[in-house]
């Protein structure tokens, strides 16, 4: 995505330094743990995607910069919960926050990163923007509790675990690059096709996220290879193999991901992961993330032409081409 990086050198330059300000507190604790998770590597898409799409839609303030803060701070805020939810002691390659700090200022710093953006939308005043982030972040809450009591069901239905990965991460990229559009007053099908946009490129991302859990090593990816697994969490590579293996290999896998302890063996992830390469669950999972990238892309025959749609489409594809 040299491309994106590139046009948007200084703009993100401005992000970063907008983080660092906005974490300011009275309460130390509350700057030490969001700068920890937020210089922790994160690959900053939802920002890119959010300044892109303002570009490209003509926009000439500065209001993007705040605004792009603010989409990674929700998200920040997630993965602070996430990480609690999971009890996950890796994030990115790093220690998560909730291993160095607890449970507790996970939490609640999370819930002071929600506060805190809520704070600088007002502050902008757009009630079009305030309204798409609001909305957004209440159907995250929804899908995380959709992904909870998907837990360890192994009667879960492709499409279904969509309803689950469209609410709980892709709702937040299709407002990034909504609320790009919309502070460049584009019209209503434009602004529509960003969000179908960004939500194709949501899905995608997380069907990457999938395979890459049960491919990618661990020190590049930053979590435990078959970590999902562990969670008793269904992801599409998973969804995928159950329909196409055996009742006896579908029972083994039920034995292994409604173990108790989480503490799973290393036979028991070579055993899932060789079952989902031989009914090609990876191969799948890409397939269909290149599917909905290639939607996305189309999505952008709304805008003309420009160095923005060109990093834009460059964007899309290092969604199915990274390695982490």
């Amino acid at each position: 995505m040299q491309k994106a990086l590139q046009l948007l050198n200084d703009d993100m330059a401005r992000v970063e330094a907008q983080f660092r300000q906005d974490l300011t507190s009275d309460v130390a604790l509350i700057r030490k743990v969001g700068e920890y998770v937020l210089a922790s590597g994160g690959k900053r898409v939802r920002p890119m995607l959010l300044l892109l799409c303002a570009r490209m839609a003509g926009y000439q303030g500065d209001y993007q910069i705040g605004l792009a803060s603010v989409v990674e701070f929700i998200h920040t805020a997630t993965l602070l919960h996430d990480d609690v939810v999971d009890s996950a002691v890796l994030r990115r390659g790093n220690a998560s926050a909730n291993a160095v700090w607890g449970n507790e200022a996970s939490v609640l710093v999370g819930d002071f990163l929600f506060a805190k953006s809520f704070s600088i939308m007002v502050r902008g005043g757009n009630i079009k923007v305030l309204q798409i982030l609001s909305d957004a972040t209440t159907m995250m809450a929804e899908g995380e509790v959709l992904q909870l009591i998907s837990t360890c069901d192994l009667e879960l239905t492709e499409e279904r675990y969509i309803t689950v990965v469209r609410n709980k991460t892709a709702v937040l990229i299709a407002a990034a690059c909504q609320c790009g559009g919309v502070l460049g007053g584009i019209s209503p099908e434009q602004e529509e096709a960003l969000h179908e946009c960004g939500m194709h490129l949501g899905i995608a991302f997380q069907f990457m996220d999938d395979a890459l859990d049960y491919v990618a090593d661990e020190a590049e990816f930053g979590k435990a290879r078959g970590q999902d697994l562990a969670e008793g969490k269904m992801t599409l590579p998973l969804i995928h193999t159950l329909r196409h293996c055996n009742a006896e290999e579908r029972q083994r896998v039920a034995d292994i991901i409604e173990q108790e302890d989480g503490e799973l063996g290393d036979d028991e992830i070579v055993f899932v992961v060789n079952l989902i390469e031989r009914c090609e669950g990876i191969d799948y999972t890409r397939q269909r993330a290149q599917e909905l990238v290639e939607k996305a892309k189309i999505c952008l025959a709304a805008f003309p032409d420009s160095v923005e749609k060109t990093a834009l489409f460059e964007l899309a594809d290092y969604v199915v081409s990274r390695r982490k």
